[in-house]
Parts: C-alpha cells; sequence; structure tokens
C-alpha cells in the first residue's frame, strides 16, 4: 500500500519508466481520462498529472484530456475534468454528454495545432453538420441555465454521503470514491486483501436490475459501480436508488428486506 502524499510520486515514476524503456525517448502525446471510467471510477492522487505532464513535455509530447465522462460540470467542483488536477491539456476530446444522448464529438485545441493540421489531408463525413452543432448549443445552454455543475455537486455530495453510511454498516462495500455525479462503489470479499467480489457484484448487478435500477459496472476486476446518472437527476432518485441498493445487498448476504 502506497502512502496517500507518496503516491503521485510513485505513479508518476512508472510513466517515467515506460518512457525510458518503451519509447526511444521522443513522444508524440499522452492521452488520459481525469478520473478513470472503465477502470471503475479511479481518481488520481493530488499533483499526479502535473508530474505526468511535466514528463510528456519534456520529451516532446502533447498532453490529451478525454473529457468524455467528466467534462461540462459533471464532477461538480470544475466545468473539466482536468482542472481538478491543475493542469491544461494541449488537446481536450469530448462526446457524450455535449450531445445529451445525441451522436455527437468535439475535439479543442491550440490555433498553432490547429495550424499543423491543416497542412495535412484530414476528411469527415459528418464533421460540422448544423443539426449535430445547434443541438450541442443548446445542451450548453441547458448546463448553464439549469445550473447543472452545481446541481451535480449538491446531488452528488448527498450520494457519496448515503454510501459512506452504507459502507460502514456492509463489509462488502471496500470503497466509495468519485467526484460529483461520477461515483464508484467497489466489493470487496476482505477489506484488508481487498479480494475483488467479482460474483457477488454480478449478483447485485441482477438484483438492483430486478428492482428497476439499471447501474454500470466496471474496474480491473469487474467489481466495482459505475454511478454515472444524467445530471439533472434528483436527491429523491438517489434516495431510491441506495434504498435499493441496501436491499439488494441484504437480499445478497441473507438479511430481511423490503420492497422487492
Amino acid at each position: 500500500v502506497v502512502p496517500k502524499r507518496e503516491a503521485a510520486d510513485f505513479y508518476a515514476a512508472d510513466v517515467m519508466d515506460i518512457i525510458k524503456g518503451a519509447t526511444p525517448g521522443r513522444l508524440a502525446g499522452y492521452i488520459h481520462e481525469t478520473i478513470q471510467g472503465v477502470g471503475g471510477a479511479v481518481m488520481y492522487p493530488d499533483g499526479y498529472l502535473k508530474m505526468v505532464y511535466e514528463m510528456v513535455r519534456e520529451h516532446g509530447g502533447l498532453c490529451i484530456a478525454d473529457e468524455v465522462q467528466t467534462g461540462f460540470g459533471r464532477t461538480g467542483t470544475h466545468y473539466w475534468g482536468f482542472e481538478t488536477q491543475g493542469v491544461t491539456p494541449d488537446i481536450v476530446t469530448m462526446a457524450k454528454g455535449i450531445g445529451n444522448g445525441f451522436p455527437l464529438g468535439a475535439v479543442v485545441t491550440t490555433p498553432e495545432i490547429m495550424e499543423a493540421v491543416s497542412r495535412k489531408l484530414f476528411f469527415n463525413t459528418f464533421g460540422g453538420n448544423p443539426v449535430a452543432s445547434a443541438i450541442g448549443r443548446a445542451v450548453l445552454r441547458v448546463i448553464d441555465d439549469e445550473n447543472l455543475q452545481a446541481h451535480s455537486a449538491n446531488v452528488g455530495t448527498f450520494l457519496k454521503t448515503q454510501l459512506t453510511k452504507l459502507k460502514e454498516k456492509y463489509e462488502i462495500i471496500g470503497d466509495v470514491r468519485g467526484r460529483g455525479l461520477m461515483v464508484g462503489i467497489e466489493f470487496v470479499k476482505d477489506r484488508e486483501t481487498k479480494e475483488p467480489a467479482k460474483t457477488e457484484t454480478m449478483e447485485l448487478h441482477e438484483m438492483l436490475k430486478n428492482r428497476g435500477v439499471l447501474v454500470g459496472k466496471g474496474g480491473l476486476y469487474g467489481n466495482v459501480f459505475r454511478i454515472k446518472p444524467p445530471m439533472c437527476v434528483t436527491v429523491e432518485d438517489m434516495e431510491y436508488f441506495v434504498y435499493h441498493l441496501e436491499q439488494a445487498i441484504r437480499q445478497l448476504t441473507g438479511l430481511s428486506v423490503t420492497g422487492l
């Protein structure tokens, strides 16, 4: 176990090892999520990306932030996930949230990088689609007009508080983590060894589905619930989810349940 105060240095050293051992010393770029999504809502230690960005740029690479899941205020505290680490990428990729269900993606970068792109052949059949662009602009207005970033912070804080209470009651919950409305619940067989509760997570997943609650699942071992609901979700919605999650856990562990 790496002490929290040393975690950023420890993990950043891995990146340098890769640069030294698996590259000629020059990089094209480094692309990252700010909070790992499919990886299980894993958050980087404070200062990690600053260190990595310095390494990448020292070796000629561009820093690319994948904001497909963390962008547009979902983290609550910041509009963009990379802001939580105090870095400025050279390129930002975005999708999903920008279209609110409509198939839309976008890339933002510097004038210097785009000027280099203009010297090459680039072709996109649907690029600049006016309907998609209008939808994207409408979504951005709704995010601002309905103050969805602050809403994500408030509802996400409530959710994490309630999930932490469940963690105190049920040993199968090994960790609750995340920001805003991007939350992970990690299930373990043993909190000391952190052995993943893979089978139990699958069973809980099915139990919740039978109760009318759909959640994402991820993590390296498939033992993490990925909670990323629409940003308009309410406290009442989260109460509903937490109630049925607790009942599913009680059912799994042989305790009395209600509301089947």
